[in-house]
């Protein structure tokens, strides 16, 4: 059989939640398992976020699987709804809605009754810079004062751009956006920070924080690896070693030749290819992991195999392949590929068996 296996790690899950409680200790914990928690699996992660204050999704269907799961935390649509009938689902599940556009208000105000009964908080969007969604500071003020008036419980919320870029100009430009209109709104409960600002900003935590990859121990950081952030990964990602080839110099192995020995190499091919999600575009060399030590990959990832240098390992037929984990961070492999971690975790495909640890 196959042995290309995900483990999620549920214990380093639980060790970086309590990361967030360190650096926000004053703040609620809005833990973001949008995307299916970031490719590692809703059903596997939520236990171990049980001691989240609420929980953030993109979408009715997400927040839904939830609940249907049995848990009871709030759940905050970060998109909000998309359509006037997902409201009655939203009431019925006592689900928080973020509002970013004026119809979102009026469909709001159409379930006033029944919203605030079930005491739900109303998350209003702060298009402070990024240009997706939100209100303008010249609007968003009356829109606050207006919910308010009706008897709505408001949160100020806002997504940093750059949060990740220390440098950034706009991480200025946002930050004073947003605390205009806090101090213009005041009182009024506030959230701005994501997992970079976590980390950078403590004094912008506020009411509610919301990590999102730092939960799943990758950085949010191009300069800092998880590690770094005392961060555990929580998915390995692994394959066995299916054959042992030996080339002498001059010969190729792959689709395209691309890889030509320059000395008797030893080969080991991997069960794993971009089938399974594993990349197959490294604009700059890759590596994997066999007993802590990382080998090179050479040649070109096929669909469902690819070759590495092993040559002085001693490998054997079976033995595990680490793609990315704890030695290979998947942000190191995401970076070779020209991207980013959380594009890596989330295209994950169904084939490799998914197993907790």
């Amino acid at each position: 059989m196959r042995q290309a296996t995900v483990y999620i790690d549920s214990t380093a899950l639980q060790y970086n939640l309590n990361r967030v409680k360190q650096l926000a200790p004053n703040a609620k914990i809005v833990s973001m398992v949008k995307a299916n928690a970031y490719g590692h699996g809703v059903k596997d992660c939520l236990a171990a976020l049980s001691e989240t204050d609420a929980f953030g999704v993109a979408c009715l269907e997400e927040a839904l699987e939830i609940r249907a799961l049995g848990f009871e935390q709030p759940i905050t649509l970060i998109e909000g709804v998309f359509t006037a009938d997902e409201m009655s689902s939203v009431i019925e599940q006592k689900l928080e809605c973020v509002i970013h556009h004026s119809q979102q208000v009026d469909w709001l105000l159409a379930n006033k009754t029944a919203y605030i009964e079930n005491k739900l908080k109303v998350w209003v969007k702060l298009n402070s810079g990024m240009n997706r969604l939100g209100f303008k500071v010249a609007e968003i003020v009356d829109v606050i004062n207006t919910l308010k008036a009706e008897g709505f419980t408001c949160v100020l919320a806002m997504h940093f751009a750059n949060a990740d870029s220390e440098q950034h100009p706009l991480n200025d430009q946002q930050r004073e956006q947003f605390l205009q209109v806090k101090n213009a709104c005041a009182p009024i409960l506030a959230s701005c920070c994501n997992s970079a600002a976590i980390f950078k900003w403590p004094e912008l935590n506020f009411d509610f924080v919301r990590p999102g990859i730092m939960l799943y121990g990758a950085s949010p950081f191009a300069d800092k690896n998880a590690h770094d952030l005392d961060l555990k990964p929580v998915m390995t990602f692994t394959a066995e070693i299916i054959a042992l080839n030996t080339i002498q110099a001059g010969e190729a192995v792959g689709y395209g030749s691309h890889f030509v020995a320059n000395n008797k190499t030893e080969l080991a091919i991997v069960s794993i290819g971009y089938g399974d999600g594993y990349p197959r575009a490294f604009p700059k060399q890759n590596y994997v992991a066999i007993k802590g030590q990382t080998v090179p990959v050479v040649g070109r990832v096929a669909m469902d195999m690819i070759a590495i240098d092993v040559t002085g390992l001693n490998a054997q037929l079976g033995a595990k392949v680490e793609l990315w984990g704890n030695t290979r961070l998947v942000d190191e492999v995401a970076e070779a590929n020209g991207t980013i971690g959380y594009e890596l975790l989330c295209r994950l495909s169904n084939r490799p068996t998914r197993k907790q640890i």
